[in-house]
């Protein structure tokens, strides 16, 4: 008996030790910090007590370096699994008291395991990524072990959703397997991520530039599109990332979940019967057209900060969880260009390849125009979205609310590709390009021999307006499907969304197309 009380005491010790991670000085170094350690993070992200470890004695091998003598448990990473709102999610977190949160083979290995549980299992993986990088004395074996997870992050998209947390510092090649998740958060102030720090930046580019500036929250939210969303500190992180789950699917053979709401599906607004400005040249805020529509007017937003001229995010329409993209007046008059074109296309993609139907409001007078433009690519970056909506086959809703103009037209998701539902409210102007562009090329030859050419124009920009700025010819044509009073909005799309919700479609056979990268 005592043999076995000694074997369950050294148990405990041993997972005791574990629990420890760095030790209590490193632990309070990481609270100094304004972080929580990796199991705390865990402990917010999960139901309660609902947090199962594996490899809780996993150890590394290596013996360069003196690392023989120096053996934690876990290796620097808690992995495991556990429920969010009774939901599976596997989930790793990379504990910075031990050697730094370095990646080395034991490591990448214990993630590894757990990406392939993911998947077998169907279920989201979570990673919590708060490390100083390769671990360096293991040279080769940790680059490999960066690439084993690169692989399955790869082999996983589309398959489970993958969110990153970026809690810390996340350089060099740790970049990359974020990169490849779906959705990027970052917390203020503590993380940045960066593929060369400041340093090596300053030898080669002679730049002076600090961490925060380069690679910080801020500088990913809105320069480079990298982070999906800031958060204040960790806690809010861990939160915002729960409240993504009432969204998105298991897997993608799975449904998005159902969420019971109070908010009549039948609720008429009049608010939006006069939203849209009666001149077609005053901004307004396509947000509180969301609003206004959407079950308690609550509107999970994706990319804030980023190409805020299209405004992407999740919502439910009764109760049913939705991909909304939305043309944004209040920015840049609503153009689409080359940073929206691929905010769009990469958040439609999502919503595709895990079973989020897709409801797009529409208000967009066109590409932006200008050599920058055009010069990085705005045809290539443009045709990413058209290929984007093209290709996805879950129900896909349509609502013009004003201008709806050009190539811009075709693009956000037009009945000739494929879109089941368009509508568009009385306001709406479907047109090859705005009245004023139009006469200036149909009268140009009257306008030249007029006597009084600014008032000929006004007189055939008058004209053009009652023939072409409205939504009837394109209802004529059956290329909108109904024009529909602003307040009966939401009722229409719950409705349509309803009769679309068994939708079956399928793309030609082919082991993948080439989008326009």
């Amino acid at each position: 008996m005592s043999d076995h009380n000694g074997q369950i005491a050294d148990l405990e010790q041993r997972r005791a030790e574990a629990r420890m991670g760095g030790g209590q000085k490193r632990i309070d170094r990481q609270h100094e910090r304004g972080k929580l350690t990796a199991r705390e993070r865990i402990d917010v992200l999960l139901d309660d007590d609902s947090f199962v470890e594996l490899g809780t004695f996993v150890r590394h091998q290596c013996t360069d370096f003196g690392l023989e003598d120096n053996r934690p448990y876990g290796d620097g990473v808690v992995t495991g699994y556990g429920t969010i709102e009774g939901r599976l999610a596997y989930v790793f977190s990379q504990d910075f008291t031990v050697f730094g949160g370095s990646l080395g083979y034991a490591h990448a290995q214990k993630v590894v395991k757990l990406m392939n549980l993911a998947m077998e299992n169907g279920a989201p993986l979570i990673g919590l990524n708060d490390s100083g990088g390769a671990r360096i004395q293991e040279g080769v074996d940790s680059l490999g072990g960066y690439a084993d997870i690169f692989l399955l992050n790869t082999l996983a998209s589309g398959v489970v959703p993958q969110i990153s947390a970026v809690m810390g510092p996340c350089a060099g090649g740790a970049v990359y397997s974020p990169a490849i998740t779906d959705f990027v958060f970052m917390v203020r102030d503590t993380s940045y991520m960066f593929v060369t720090g400041p340093n090596v930046v300053k030898t080669v580019t002679q730049e002076d530039v600090t961490a925060a500036e380069l690679g910080g929250p801020d500088a990913h939210a809105s320069k480079s599109g990298v982070c999906h969303v800031i958060a204040q500190n960790d806690v809010d992180c861990l939160l915002k990332i729960r409240d993504l789950f009432n969204y998105i699917p298991q897997n993608c053979e799975d449904l998005p979940p159902v969420i019971a709401t109070d908010d009549p599906p039948d609720r008429a607004d009049e608010a939006l019967d006069t939203l849209v400005p009666e001149n077609p040249n005053k901004p307004y805020d396509m947000k509180e057209v969301i609003r206004h529509i959407v079950d308690d007017g609550t509107f999970y937003e994706i990319h804030e900060d980023y190409a805020p001229n299209l405004i992407c995010g999740f919502a439910h329409l009764g109760g049913r969880s939705v991909g909304i993209v939305a043309n944004q007046p209040a920015v840049l008059a609503g153009c689409l260009d080359l940073n929206t074109s691929l905010k769009g296309a990469r958040f439609v993609r999502f919503c595709d390849a895990f079973n989020i139907p897709l409801v797009v409001f529409e208000d967009v007078p066109g590409f932006l125009p200008g050599t920058d433009q055009e010069w990085r690519g705005v045809i290539r970056h443009g045709a990413k979205l058209l290929y984007a909506f093209c290709e996805a086959t879950v129900p896909k809703v349509t609502v013009i609310t004003r201008k709806a103009y050009g190539g811009a037209y075709d693009v956000m998701n037009s009945k000739h590709i494929r879109g089941d539902l368009n509508f568009a409210w009385p306001t709406a102007e479907i047109a090859v390009m705005g009245p004023e562009g139009a006469v200036e090329i149909i009268y140009r030859h009257q306008l030249a021999e007029a006597e009084n050419p600014e008032e000929k124009k006004d007189e055939f920009i008058a004209a053009y307006r009652k023939h072409f700025a409205n939504p009837y010819i394109a209802a004529e044509r059956g290329f909108i499907d109904d024009v529909i009073v602003p307040s009966t909005t939401r009722q229409r799309l719950i409705n349509g969304l309803e009769m679309l919700k068994n939708k079956v479609v399928h793309n030609p056979k082919k082991k993948h197309g080439n989008i326009p990268l």
